[in-house]
């Protein structure tokens, strides 16, 4: 496979995942603030493991990173990733995520979970 026809195919996978409106919501939010998967267990309706699949997803494109914390896992994004400057263009034109990250806070997860 010639070099221009691997970047398309890198290219055309990191768009099909930040196709998904999920796993383009993790990207928004974690581009303001790391979270652990119980925060944002608090924006989307749906169970942890599901939530986990999504952030694995991610993980294994290189997109986002993980740092454990004790027995914790937080995500951030990963911007020494080689495609980081194409997710960063289409953060671009994704609405703000400050409420959903209200919402996180307002809900302090963490003291429940103990993250």
């Amino acid at each position: 496979m010639s070099e221009t026809a691997w970047e398309i195919e890198k290219a055309a996978h990191i768009l099909k995942l930040l196709g998904d409106k999920t796993r383009l919501t993790i990207v928004a939010i974690l581009k303001q603030r790391e979270c652990c998967v119980c925060e944002l267990l608090e924006v989307f309706n749906m169970s942890q493991p599901s939530v986990s699949q999504h952030l694995r997803k991610l993980k294994d494109a290189g997109l986002i990173k993980e740092e454990r914390r004790g027995q914790w896992i937080y995500y951030s994004l990963h911007p020494q990733n080689k495609e980081y400057d194409l997710m960063e263009a289409i953060l671009q034109h994704i609405p703000d995520q400050t409420e959903n990250i209200r919402r996180i806070e307002e809900t302090n997860p963490t003291l429940r979970c103990g993250c």
